[in-house]
């Protein structure tokens, strides 16, 4: 079995930790592969990158709000391209590992067939704010997910072989903003699988949002005291983290290091 690394990039079109990445790749490189999805694939500049990248008829125009195309066509590719993938870890150009490849490898081999995925009930009014059009659907599909996550292959399969009456929901959603906030929880719940040992209702990838860098995004990590102090909290509380975001360049390798390696 292996595990599929889904990265989405936009804007720059690089990964903020490409270093990094690829030295924690090397440690696990019997069992992982790596995909990128873009939106132009000539803003590329980085070999290894380019290498990984899907090809070109998979990629479809996304923006910040409508960006669920992007996750299915991204997981679609790597599902077919590998039939032993079966963990997929959604992940943005800012995120950065954060715990040692054993560890990474020892959370597969022990949750391979599980998926992982922070959820609850939506907690914002639905009547004003228009994500993922939850208003227009019953108070049960009022629902919300961490938009990064590590998705199981069966979950794929679900994905996949949506029925009509679901894919008829899916597009009601995804007509909404911010959907990849919502779109798979209230999937697998239509599936019956949301609340059993499947779905580990765990956070993976760590976030402050409590000093986010603007109205819908988490701060953006330089590695200062107050970092180092969320890093080091969260990861005591969360033991399924395995990624960190946003992290920026300047971020310092030692310090990252630290934590992955020490």
């Amino acid at each position: 079995m292996k595990i599929a690394l889904c990265f989405i990039i936009s804007y720059h079109h690089i990964l903020n930790k490409e270093a990094i990445w690829r030295e924690w790749i090397e440690y696990n490189h019997d069992i992982i592969h790596v995909y990128f999805y873009y939106k132009d694939i000539r803003k590329i500049t980085s070999p290894w990158i380019r290498a990984h990248a899907i090809p070109p008829q998979y990629i479809y125009p996304t923006s910040y709000y409508h960006v669920v195309p992007a996750y299915l066509s991204l997981l679609q590719y790597a599902h077919q391209h590998d039939t032993d993938n079966q963990w997929f870890c959604v992940l943005t150009d800012s995120c950065c590992p954060i715990l040692s490849p054993q560890k990474f490898r020892q959370l597969f081999e022990q949750h391979s067939h599980q998926s992982i995925l922070k959820w609850r009930p939506a907690w914002w009014n639905v009547q004003f704010h228009k994500r993922a059009n939850l208003a227009l659907l019953p108070r049960e599909f009022h629902l919300a997910n961490d938009p990064w996550f590590v998705l199981s292959r069966e979950k794929i399969d679900c994905i996949k072989n949506m029925t009509p009456a679901q894919q008829e929901l899916a597009k009601k959603i995804c007509s909404g903003g911010l959907a990849n906030e919502s779109f798979f929880a209230i999937l697998f719940h239509c599936r019956g699988q949301l609340k059993d040992p499947s779905v580990i209702s765990e956070v993976t990838h760590l976030a402050d949002w409590s000093r986010m860098s603007s109205a819908t995004s988490p701060r953006l990590l330089v590695g200062d005291a107050e970092d180092i102090r969320f890093i080091e909290t969260q990861i005591q509380r969360h033991p399924f983290a395995m990624f960190l975001r946003k992290v920026a360049p300047e971020f310092p390798d030692t310090i990252l290091k630290k934590y992955i390696y020490i």
